[in-house]
């Protein structure tokens, strides 16, 4: 076993007391943005290149890395405080034969601990012995893998009598062991003691994180500990997720970066000129400064100092800004009470601050279907027994099954009465059906009290069987190894349990062996119906038609069904088969292929019981979350590990799939060219009959090196064009893959096939997938589509997909915590996805987007002042501002009030955010921040700057006081500009707020008054006698504005700035609106709120279900081998798909016929052509106008 010197001790913080400081600021470094300032702080530390004091650098660099710091160590103490409590639980672990406490920390590998009921198990432990009977323990994993059921555990028979201290002192024996990895349900091991060797695996193990149930007592010995323990393996570190914003922002740092260089040769140049041509006049009573010799190197200086100058194009207050708004946006998801649900008392959590605004730009959704579509709840909704005796109408009133079954579940609600009166009349068919489902199961049973029973099912489908047949007088009471202890009908039967056949993905159904009290030998079998009756025997066909029927109208509901059988078999029968079957079982190659041919053997000739029928029924609200979410063109992709048939149903039921799908493609091969004809007969009903389909090939070959090839803007409007042709097909298409073909479509030569065959379905179900196929399937699309990812689940099998998104939603569900603690976000119901997206989401993106614009805007606007005075002034780095102005400016000045546009902003209420889901449209197209709309930001700051430094100059040259005295002094020049800059960005901050509130009117005039208030007190007297000289404008801000001339130039100024910004977007308004534009304008006309019609919508034809297996294989063996186990939609369906993004073109059009609705698209989402009678004049008013009477509305 693994070295003896490896301890308990854990340790996931990153920092301690002496490490901290170097670490953390060596991480904080690595940012390009803090080490660009860094640079520029230590240029300011240079006097002869240095015109600004270094504070105005130092101060918010500091508070940056404070905050950050703090923020660090905060973070990192709950991760000591945390480390520090599991390391010193208490553990006993035998020392010397005697049984001492000892703090997890100093466990050791090697070590034989005992551990108690209900305690969390210290280390990865070979189970030793147990208090129970055969060695037998049970444990709870849902710290490993979310599920909360209890599972079996048992030890070697050779160590299971070793339950005495004083034996197990004298333990000596050796394992050897596979190296420590992260694979949960895999061990493979060796025990050699007493000159014999044992096989050891999984089923013997005790991990770390589980905790014992049910046991009163085990003992253990530590196989691996601390960091080498599989809990530990699998706690990797989270990929740090970055938004687009940020990548964006990344590269227009660099731009600004080298612009500012260019900046700085340009004005370098201009000073190598002016210091040659003009300068020298000056030597004799103005020499250079040492070490300035020549003009070079006094150009070398001034370039480093417009550097320092200029650098305000990017503040390092944006990016605390930006943290701030981020922070606060997450707030509001947590306080969102619309998002808060009642049952669970759950509210909706922001576990990242760093990702909100892309919660407005999601195309694709990836989302786990039970759990997360369906409340992964089972109940049991209809059965079929032999020769069809059952009616299967339902009533209005539950039954009342305590009247006459005392260990009834209250809590079972079913409604026909007639299966109960064929229970109580004694029909053997319906005996005989419910005693397959109170056998044929892996579920563990405990009775807290007389009568009171507990079922621990592997899975919620297990469990509701299980009870139905308890309700229904087959009642489950115990089981041991070789017993399985049933009341039927209040008689006490004890059958012996000969073999369990255990279930697989492959198999897709399970047996169980037992010999009855009478002596009989009887398997009986539950399994998808494809699979049973394949294994019928001939005489069982008439009642495989009545099933038939039956299992197809189950499947129009969506249910999950499972078919019963049974065999009798003969002593000879079952003395050979048992034979056969030990001898596979205890093979060592190839054993699961050897038991596999086994249970094929003996599952023939069954005769068919009927079949039953499980609902799992939808969240609340999933149908019209799902269509709302397609109307925001959002594709929404499944991705189950459960089968075919089921996945199809709840497409159906969530109305991914409808009556409208043009076709639902199958692909189910099970090799490579399987699969690629399968995908290649998916894209041949997509193109034009007309073109053959080689030529199909050759266009998607054209369409991949378009992809490749640079982004082309032309009839797209800015947005990227379609990958592929398959994408610029129309039409209502599904495609459903299974988990054996998605192997060979995740391939490398065939996933760029798969992709774009997917992405031209409206719909697409993956099933029967893995938790790693679900990785790769959201990693494709990452990887080959420029498109924000979601991925959506509740269990530990979705938190690969969950990690691996873009952004990753938690469902705290029926399947533990797993999920939500890899998340990014968490709530407890899908339905409140469609808010996350389409009210925070878009928010935040909108006011991120806005922030950004206006913050570059004001910050270019503030600092090319000093770029065109460079001109005016011999190229000699001095700055218009004073040095107190420059350090305020993004402080105080103007930080305020973009923060509360950044947090509050709104351009329509969140009721208008979901009646209108094409308003989600401009984040898919990144409409609102973009390298575009950055260099327009720019160039209206560049426009302000000039307005700002010339109007003032050339006024104020010619200007002179009442007195005579000129007003041509830089002071007056600096306070004239500074404070028509204040006023101008103060404006214009005005115009951009679309939504505001009291603390937007508090931070905006009270910036300005500020301003005027530091303005006046950093010009007194009072401080110029106190630091005389650190004040040095001593009065000028008083004269200055006493003078009516400046507050005309100051006024002059604002109007140059605003107007042509107030024409421009009144025209635009007027020309070119934007759907929230046009949005706002009917709020303002319409009083009645508009509301959308409910309706059903079904669906003709049927298809067949089939039951899901919830559990993974396993079980059946645990128990042989004394293993016990314990434990209405919205009427959207019909244009969710349908979508376009000419609303960004033009909106409004004249209006030509009065017949014809002059709105194009429809802002509900309707498309242009779609007829009067789903288009009615209470659904299409836009505005004051509406279509009442067109034959089609366009």
């Amino acid at each position: 076993y693994p070295s003896r010197g490896h301890n308990n001790c854990i340790m996931t913080s990153k920092y301690n007391i002496i490490t901290f400081l170097p670490v953390n600021l060596f991480e904080q470094f690595q940012e390009v943005a803090n080490t660009y300032f860094l640079f520029l702080l230590i240029l300011q530390l240079i006097p002869q290149i240095s015109s600004l004091s270094w504070f105005t650098t130092i101060v918010p660099l500091v508070l940056v890395l404070s905050i950050t710091a703090v923020k660090d160590a905060t973070d990192d103490y709950f991760r000591h405080k945390s480390d520090n409590q599991v390391n010193n639980r208490q553990s006993q672990v035998l020392i010397n034969g005697i049984l001492q406490k000892e703090k997890w920390m100093n466990v050791r590998v090697g070590d034989i601990i005992k551990l108690e009921n209900n305690q969390f198990v210290a280390a990865d432990l070979l189970l030793l012995s147990s208090s129970e009977p055969h060695g037998l323990c049970y444990i709870e994993t849902a710290e490993l893998d979310g599920e909360t059921n209890m599972k079996v555990r048992q030890s070697l028979s050779v160590t299971s009598e070793l339950g005495d201290p004083n034996h197990l002192a004298q333990f000596d024996g050796e394992v050897v062991c596979e190296p420590p990895n992260n694979k949960l349900d895999r061990f493979c091991g060796t025990l050699y003691w007493r000159e014999c060797k044992y096989g050891l695996s999984n089923q013997n193990m005790l991990l770390r994180g589980c905790v014992l149930r049910n046991t009163e007592s085990c003992y253990g010995l530590v196989i691996f500990a601390g960091p080498d323990t599989k809990l530990m393996q699998n706690s990797g570190r989270t990929k740090f997720k970055r938004t687009s914003i940020d990548r964006l922002m990344n590269t227009l740092v660099l731009w600004i970066f080298g612009f500012l260089v260019c900046m700085g040769v340009i004005l370098a140049i201009g000073n190598a000129v002016w210091e040659r041509e003009v300068g020298f006049l000056f030597q004799s009573y103005l020499p250079w400064d040492p070490p300035v010799d020549n003009f070079l190197f006094s150009a070398f200086l001034s370039f480093w100092s417009y550097v320092i100058i200029l650098n305000t194009v990017v503040p390092i207050s944006l990016y605390v800004s930006v943290e701030v708004i981020r922070l606060c946006h997450s707030y509001f998801i947590n306080w969102d009470r619309r998002m808060f649900c009642n049952r669970s008392s759950t509210p909706a959590e922001a576990r990242s601050t760093t990702l909100n605004e892309e919660l407005g730009q999601v195309e694709y959704i990836f989302s786990d279907k039970t759990g997360t579509l369906t409340q992964n709840i089972m109940t049991f909704n209809n059965s079929i027994s032999a020769y069809d005796i059952l009616a299967l109408s339902q009533r209005a009133q539950p039954l009342d099954f305590s009247t006459w079954n005392p260990l009834a579940d209250r809590d079972f609600c079913f409604y026909d009465a007639s299966l109960l009166e064929a229970v109580k009349v004694g029909e053997p068919a319906v005996h005989e059906f419910f005693r397959v489902l109170s056998l044929c199961h892996t579920v563990m049973s405990e009775e807290k009290s007389e009568g009171e029973l507990v079922y621990k099912a592997q899975s919620p489908d297990e469990g509701a069987l299980v009870t139905a047949a308890r309700n229904f007088g087959f009642v489950f009471r115990s089981r041991t190894p070789s017993t399985i202890t049933t009341q039927e009908l209040g008689k006490a039967v004890t059958y012996t349990l000969l073999a369990i056949l255990d279930f697989n993905n492959i198999r897709k159904r399970m047996s169980v062996i037992v010999r009855t009290p009478e002596g009989r030998i009887r398997l009986y079998c539950k399994g998808a119906d494809t699979v049973l009756f394949e294994r019928l025997h001939s005489c069982s066909h008439d009642v495989m038609n009545i099933t038939s029927d039956h299992l197809n109208e189950y499947a129009g509901d969506g249910l999950r069904t499972l078919a019963l059988a049974y065999r009798d078999l003969s002593e000879e029968q079952w003395a050979e088969w048992a034979e056969r079957y030990r001898g596979a079982d205890k093979a060592i190659d190839c054993r699961e292929d050897r038991l596999a041919a086994a249970y094929e053997e003996i599952e023939q000739d069954l005769m068919l019981l009927g079949a039953t029928a499980i609902e799992d029924k939808l969240q609340e609200g999933v149908a019209e979350t799902i269509a709302i979410l397609s109307l925001a063109n959002i594709k929404i992709w499944v991705l189950t590990g459960d089968k075919q048939e089921t996945a199809v149903n709840i497409g159906y039921s969530c109305k991914m799939l409808t009556d409208d799908t043009t076709e639902v493609f199958i692909v189910n091969g099970h090799t490579v060219q399987s699969v690629r004809e399968d995908l290649r007969l998916v894209c041949h009903p997509f193109i034009c009959p007309q073109i053959q389909f080689h030529a199909i090939n050759r266009m998607m070959e054209s369409a991949r090196t378009r992809d490749g090839g640079k982004e082309v803007e032309t009839q797209w409007g800015g947005a990227s064009p379609p990958t592929s042709v398959l994408e610029s097909i129309s039409g209502e298409f599904a495609l459903v893959i299974s988990g054996h073909s998605l192997a060979h479509a995740l391939e490398a030569d065939m996933e760029q096939e798969f992709l774009e065959t997917a992405c031209a379905c409206r719909a697409v179900i993956c099933c029967r997938v893995t938790p790693l196929q679900k990785a790769m399937v959201v990693e494709l699309v990452k990887r080959h589509k420029n498109a924000v990812t979601l991925a959506i689940g509740d269990g530990a099998n979705d938190v690969s997909m969950i990690k691996t998104a873009h952004i990753g939603v938690g469902i705290s569900g029926q399947e533990g915590i797993q999920a939500v603690l890899a998340s990014d976000y968490s709530f407890s119901q899908f339905r409140f996805l469609q808010r996350l997206l389409l009210v925070h989401g878009r928010w935040s993106y909108l006011r991120m987007c806005r922030f950004l614009c206006y913050f570059f805007y004001k910050n270019f606007a503030f600092t090319m002042v000093h770029f065109w005075f460079g001109f005016f002034c011999g190229f000699s780095a001095q700055t218009v501002y004073d040095q107190y102005f420059i350090t305020l400016y993004n402080i105080v000045y103007t930080s305020l009030p973009v923060l509360a546009m950044g947090i509050f902003d709104q351009d329509v209420p969140e009721q208008r955010s979901l009646e209108y889901p094409k308003l989600y449209e401009p984040g898919q197209l990144n409409l609102l921040f973009n390298k575009r709309e950055f260099f327009i930001c720019i160039a209206q700051g560049i426009y302000t700057s000039v307005v700002l430094f010339f109007i003032p100059y050339g006024v104020l040259s010619q200007a002179t006081q009442s007195n005579g005295v000129p007003l041509a002094d830089y002071q007056t020049f600096a306070v004239t500009t500074a404070t028509a800059l204040v006023i101008v960005v103060s404006v214009q901050i005005s115009l951009d707020t679309g939504y505001w509130t009291a603390i937007n009117h508090f931070f905006v005039w009270g910036s300005v008054g500020a301003y005027f208030t530091i303005l006046f007190t950093m010009h007194s007297s009072v401080l110029f006698n106190i630091f005389p000289k650190q004040f040095h404008f001593l009065g000028s801000s008083q004269n200055t504005l006493a003078q009516p001339v400046v507050w005309l130039t100051i006024a002059l100024a604002t109007v140059i700035c605003i107007a042509p910004v107030l024409a421009f977007r009144f025209l635009k308004l007027d020309l070119k609106p934007q759907l929230s534009d046009t949005v706002r304008y009917t709020q303002l006309v319409q009083q009645k709120k508009w509301k959308p019609a409910l309706g059903r919508l079904g669906r003709g034809g049927s298809r067949r279900s089939g039951y899901a297996f919830a559990h993974q294989e396993g079980f059946g063996e645990l128990i042989t081998s004394g293993k016990n186990m314990r434990l209405s939609s919205l009427a959207l369906a019909t244009f969710a798909s349908r979508h376009s993004a000419s609303w960004i073109d033009t909106l409004r059009k004249k209006k030509h016929n009065p017949h014809i609705c002059m709105f194009s698209p429809c802002l509900r989402g309707f498309p242009p052509g779609s007829p009067v009678s789903s288009h009615s004049p209470q659904t299409c008013s836009q505005a004051n106008w509406t279509c009442y009477t067109a034959p089609r509305c366009v």
